[in-house]
């Protein structure tokens, strides 16, 4: 059983950064898939961006962006805390969602599509707030 708890959520102006932190409890990240997803009112849901985090140190985590936030946003792993982190600048009001954690552990092959896939069975966290003024 795994807990996922979001944080570091709020309001912003444009242009600005968040960086959004999700704390694993009961399982660790390390060798699993993380992920972040959001959806925005009379919106679907959609991925925003992921990571698959080696087990082994020596190699290179994988990660994964949707189109609209690739080289604004970054995903980021701290094993040692188990958190997953993603760093959003340059922020649009076009961000404005709740943002939310999944976990899926001992993942098949990854795919981008499958990554970013918000219908793919996974463990969720309670989600955390963005807003983005102009």
């Amino acid at each position: 059983q795994i807990q996922l708890v979001e944080s570091g959520g709020g309001s912003v102006q444009a242009g600005r950064s968040l960086r959004l932190s999700c704390a694993a409890s009961g399982r660790t990240v390390s060798g699993n898939y993380m992920g972040w997803f959001r959806q925005a009112p009379g919106k679907e849901r959609e991925g925003v961006a992921g990571i698959y985090i080696a087990s082994d140190t020596t190699i290179r985590d994988t990660t994964y962006y949707a189109d609209s936030v690739k080289d604004r946003f970054t995903i980021s792993r701290d094993n040692a805390k188990n958190t997953v982190y993603l760093q959003m600048n340059s922020l649009k009001p076009e961000d404005t969602a709740m943002y939310y954690c999944a976990a899926e552990f001992r993942a098949p092959f990854m795919t981008k599509m499958r990554a970013l896939d918000p219908r793919v069975p996974r463990d969720w966290g309670r989600g955390t707030q963005v807003t983005v003024s102009s």
